[in-house]
């Protein structure tokens, strides 16, 4: 099958700037934006049929550096069947869509679920590359070239904003649904952990741990879904690592765990807590859909999404914050993460856990909400609309008498 591009594993990495950008499909500035895969029956799938809703490349508006634009809203459905295949393959067939999208010459594929983020290149567009069916193709061509587990496939990709929204919901759901299942485990009953390394093309000495109680920095991967990957996929990024003797049960820091992070981090580090921001803190790559980070005013931390748009409680932005905590480095105080791990119980559990978070945005605070009000910590947590700087953050907590505050929290020994 021919392209008007090439493909291949050298050009993820690829990073496409504004000077160089054409058109984009997600991201942060768009509200409705997803990617889902499905497993299906065999007679529900037309084999290889890609199917485009909606306005495609060559009838948008591409961006324009004055006049700025160029950012669309899409959904990526891959529907796969075959005979070896389970549910626990949808989550990893739907992380492959960021690597395959990266294998393609010109574009960028960054985030995921419902904060995926696409772009195309400006020498993309040159070269003929006018349509999403092609890259629909691309998707079909890479699954089934790389994984003959997969025996149909086919994929759609909507582009209509209305379409998009209503279908969203419904994709929330499955995630949902995956992200609940993986409460039920803790890290104590199991001898496995995963790495995933997937995100090495632009974070070359990072790994992510996945574990029971820590989902993958990019909120997409949990332990099911590792050991699902690993599965059916052993050569893939995704694999196991026996998690060896425990070090530390509060930092959460394992022999074997320590072990791979050496071997694959290059060489650059040798020892990571799970469960702590400060001194062997997880390496974050660039994916992550939050930032957790350290406020020294108060000796506590906030947390901030991709989504925000204004300044966090430090005065800085997101995009800030992550150009300085992304990289695959480890940086005390400074945390990429699943936004899901605010449900597990040892979140920084090291540091005081949930009990020693001041700041949220207002959104993630409703999201998050049953999990805030269980510990009492709904109405003590400030956002944006009631804490605008750190000098407004004291005389906030206490008022409404945050526990952390209050010296009412214990950290652990």
């Amino acid at each position: 099958m021919e392209f008007h591009v090439d493909l291949g594993p050298q050009y993820e990495g690829e990073v496409i700037r504004k000077e160089d950008l054409y058109i984009e499909f997600g991201g942060p500035k768009v509200a409705h934006k997803f990617e889902l895969a499905t497993l299906k029956r065999p007679e529900e799938i037309e084999n290889e049929k890609v199917e485009l809703i909606g306005p495609d490349i060559n009838e948008l508006e591409p961006y324009d550096e004055v006049k700025g634009g160029g950012s669309y809203p899409i959904a990526v459905l891959v529907d796969i069947a075959g005979k070896e295949l389970d549910k626990d393959a949808e989550p990893i067939i739907e992380r492959k869509i960021h690597m395959y999208t990266n294998y393609t010459e010109g574009w960028y594929h960054m985030n995921q679920r419902q904060d995926m983020w696409i772009r195309m290149n400006k020498d993309c567009a040159k070269k003929g590359f006018n349509s999403l069916k092609e890259l629909g193709e691309i998707y079909n061509f890479l699954f089934t070239s790389e994984m003959a587990i997969i025996e149909k496939i086919q994929t759609t990709i909507i582009t209509d904003e209305e379409k998009i929204a209503k279908l969203l919901p419904q994709a929330l759901e499955v995630y949902n649904a995956r992200d609940n299942r993986a409460l039920t485990l803790r890290d104590e009953d199991v001898d496995t952990f995963y790495g995933c390394v997937l995100c090495q093309s632009f974070a070359p000495t990072h790994i992510s741990i996945i574990a029971p109680n820590r989902i993958a920095n990019c909120g997409a991967i949990n332990w099911f879904d590792g050991r699902a990957a690993a599965k059916i996929d052993p050569e893939g990024p995704i694999f196991a690592i026996p998690k060896g003797k425990l070090i530390d049960p509060i930092k959460g820091e394992y022999e074997g765990v320590n072990k791979v992070e050496y071997e694959k981090s290059l060489a650059t580090y040798d020892r990571v807590y799970l469960y702590s921001a400060f001194e062997h803190p997880h390496t974050s790559c660039g994916c992550f859909q939050a930032i957790v980070y350290y406020i020294p005013e108060v000796d506590a931390f906030g947390i901030v999404h991709r989504d925000f748009k204004g300044e966090c409680v430090i005065g800085e932005t997101f995009s800030h914050m992550a150009g300085e905590t992304s990289g695959g480095r480890q940086v005390e105080g400074r945390l990429g993460t699943g936004l899901e791990q605010l449900r597990s119980p040892k979140f920084i559990q090291a540091d005081g856990g949930l009990a020693r978070m001041v700041w949220m945005p207002k959104e993630i605070k409703e999201r998050y909400r049953d999990v805030l009000e269980e510990k009492g910590l709904y109405d003590k947590m400030a956002t944006e609309e009631e804490v605008k700087n750190v000098d407004e953050l004291t005389p906030f907590l206490e008022k409404v008498g945050h526990p952390w505050i209050k010296g009412e929290v214990e950290l652990p020994e």
